[in-house]
């Protein structure tokens, strides 16, 4: 099977719990390092699968590599090619597919509630669950492209994840781990002061009992990562 393609876009921002579930799968992947100056692949034929982590930036500002890399979503969608989205990478991939990119009501930063829709695609991703405690770091959110379908949501931002076919868009994050969270805190430090609001957690607070919440944040992971490689391209 050929690569899973992952797109870093800030260096504190990698693939995280991800890689290491493509690892206990034994699915090849490749780092494109958009932060040190790769370039985004012309193909997307190239690769089994698409994967756009996040990064402090916004899918709407005048960086070189947005127009390659919103072209590359598109193709990967017409050729079956799955997509996969965590936070910046679900901008990018609603602002690819005819959605819209603009300022939350509410920046969210640390852990909070998010509720699984109800039906049977939600649970086609989700299983049983209803709920649970993700990690937030965004103070933008996307609209629905067009045949898209939300499948979960937070009392302060409507659209959490979004299903196109195999496609998954997720606003909030799953692939967090400890370091990650600590590295995010320290490098974020001084927004994480200047934002008093409900939304906003201190450091202190995000890292409270950090390691049980972030097996169960992977747990969540996992099950979406299970559904998403079902469609892996594998030719």
């Amino acid at each position: 099977m050929k690569p899973v393609a992952i797109f870093r876009h800030s260096h504190t921002e990698g693939p995280g719990y991800f890689a290491t579930y493509l690892q206990t799968h034994s699915l090849d992947w490749t780092l494109v390092k958009i932060d040190a100056g790769d370039a985004v692949p012309v193909s997307a034929g190239e690769f089994s699968g698409l994967v756009f982590m996040g990064g402090p930036m916004s899918v709407n500002d005048d960086l070189p590599w947005i127009p390659a890399a919103l072209r590359l979503i598109r193709a990967a969608v017409e050729e079956g090619v799955p997509v996969l989205g965590h936070c910046l990478g679900a901008q990018l991939m609603s602002k690819a597919l005819g959605g819209a990119v603009g300022s939350n009501r509410h920046k969210e930063i640390g852990w909070g509630r998010v509720d699984v829709a109800d039906g049977e695609l939600a649970r086609a991703w989700f299983g049983d669950r209803r709920s649970f405690l993700a990690f937030h770091w965004h103070g933008e959110t996307y609209t629905l492209p067009p045949g898209a379908a939300c499948i979960a949501s937070s009392p302060y931002c409507g659209n959490q994840a979004f299903v196109l076919e195999r496609h998954l868009g997720m606003q909030y994050h799953v692939e967090m781990t400890p370091e990650m969270i600590r590295t995010w805190c320290d490098s974020g430090k001084e927004e994480l002061a200047r934002c008093a609001c409900p939304t906003v957690q201190s450091a202190r607070e995000i890292q409270a009992h950090l390691q049980a919440r972030v097996a169960v944040l992977n747990a969540v992971a996992a099950q979406l990562y299970d559904r998403w490689i079902e469609g892996l391209k594998d030719n």
